[in-house]
């Protein structure tokens, strides 16, 4: 399948890694969003789990292994072109996550990749709802009740 005008949605993962007041941030090296910064993460394979997609994921971008821990974010993304008609429709789904040791180095399909601090996440030009989901995301691991699945996201 094409990941551009598909014929039915693809489902994607990401991981919402933090150390501290920091979160994993990658750069986006291929459409859609080239260039702007996210989450790692990617497609789900057939036959793959959404555990297993997202450790691969995230290895092949970062080289991190994490452990998994809950969903924490249920995401449309419908992106249309100048004609309006579907070029991407993403379901996507993010999990907070736990790295392993060591630092982050980009790889595969990413340009850069860094721990960036809350504080400054207004400062990246990120993919559309991101810098929401991390905040929400950091809320919950802070004993806030946040919604899963917010479709205004």
């Amino acid at each position: 399948m094409n990941r551009r005008y598909p014929d039915k949605p693809m489902v994607g993962v990401a991981a919402v890694i933090f150390r501290e007041d920091r979160v994993l941030l990658i750069k986006r090296g291929r459409p859609p969003a080239y260039g702007k910064w996210s989450l790692p993460g990617g497609l789900v394979e057939l036959g793959e789990s959404l555990k297993d997609a997202l450790q691969r994921e995230v290895f092949e971008e970062v080289g991190l292994e994490v452990r998994v821990q809950d969903l924490v974010a249920a995401l449309d993304r419908v992106i249309r072109d100048p004609r309006n008609e579907i070029e991407y429709h993403y379901i996507l789904l993010d999990f907070l996550c736990v790295a392993g040791r060591g630092e982050p180095v980009p790889a595969s399909d990413v340009l850069a990749c860094q721990f960036v601090s809350l504080s400054l996440l207004h400062e990246y030009g990120m993919t559309e709802g991101t810098e929401e989901v991390i905040r929400r995301v950091y809320e919950r691991t802070r004993g806030q009740s946040v919604p899963v699945y917010d479709p205004l996201l």
